[in-house]
Parts: C-alpha cells; structure tokens; sequence
C-alpha cells in the first residue's frame, strides 16, 4: 500500500520537470543577448566596435545551434517596438516572459555579457519555460581574454554543458 503514496507522488514530479523541459520541435522566443560594460575602460571610451560584432557573433551562434537541435525560433516583429524599449531583457522583472506569452512561445531566451575588464567577461545564459516563468535551463561562465575565440568559446560551453548534451 505504500508504493502507490510513492508512485504517485514520483508521477507528479515528473510531469511538473517534463513541462519545463525543452525537445526538438519547441517554439524558443530568443530575445538577444545584452553587453554590459562595467570595466574603466567602458566608461571613458563608450562601445567598443569590435565588442558590438561579437555580441552579434554569440547571437548568431546562439540562433545556428538552437536551429541545429531543432526548435524553432520565433518571429519578433511582434513584440519589436517593446523589446526595442527594453534596456535589458535579461533583468526586467519578467518582462521576458510576457513578451514571449505574446508570440506564444514555449520558452524563452536571454543572455547577458559582462564586462568587468579587457582580461575579464561574465556571460550567462538563462532560458525560462513561459507556462511558469522557472527557469529551464541556466548556465554562468567566466571567460579570460576579449577576443572572438574566447566569447565563441565560452558561449560553447554553456551550449554544450546546460542546453544540449553533445
């Protein structure tokens, strides 16, 4: 008589962790990812041309391998003028998630790049599920050097070590 209280209980759990699961077919509103630039160098010289080109490298990185795994990526258009009034998507008290109830996605993604100096970048990437707003998949690394290999690599990683088994 015990087993069922048991199974019961481990048949709820697993239907609670399976809607927060993601699989080949999902519909992910990507909402970009945002560089944040809290080093000195920043604040005395603005944006830096070669960061703004790897910014774009990482999205589009991001976009070829969640293609690759097979989701499917929505349209934008219709939250644009929102998104585009939101400084940080990533940090915006939910605002994230509504957006992405709106196109009527399954999950939704958004990653930042921190800089803290030339030798010393935070990137994250968080995907929530938009039914619950929980996050589904999360991973933080620190890379060391400010070049296309070190971003491609770091962002890699999350990919390969949070978001899809390789």
């Amino acid at each position: 008589m015990r087993v069922f209280p048991a199974f019961a209980i481990l048949l709820v759990l697993t239907v609670f962790a399976a809607a927060d699961e993601f699989a080949p077919g999902s519909k992910v509103a990507f909402l970009g990812l945002t560089f944040i630039d809290t080093s000195t160098e920043g604040a005395y010289n603005g944006v830096r041309a070669d960061e703004a080109k790897r910014l774009t490298l990482l999205e589009n990185l991001v976009e070829d391998r969640f293609r690759k795994e097979g989701m499917v990526l929505m349209d934008l258009a219709p939250i644009s003028e929102t998104l585009e009034n939101t400084v940080n998507p990533a940090n915006c008290y939910g605002c994230e998630v509504r957006m992405a109830k709106t196109l009527g996605a399954d999950f939704v993604l958004v990653g930042v790049v921190q800089k803290v100096s030339n030798l010393i970048l935070s990137m994250n990437l968080v995907m929530r599920a938009v039914e619950t707003g929980k996050v589904a998949r999360a991973r933080v690394v620190d890379i060391r050097s400010n070049t296309d290999q070190s971003w491609t690599r770091g962002m890699n990683y999350i990919l390969k070590t949070a978001f899809f088994k390789e």
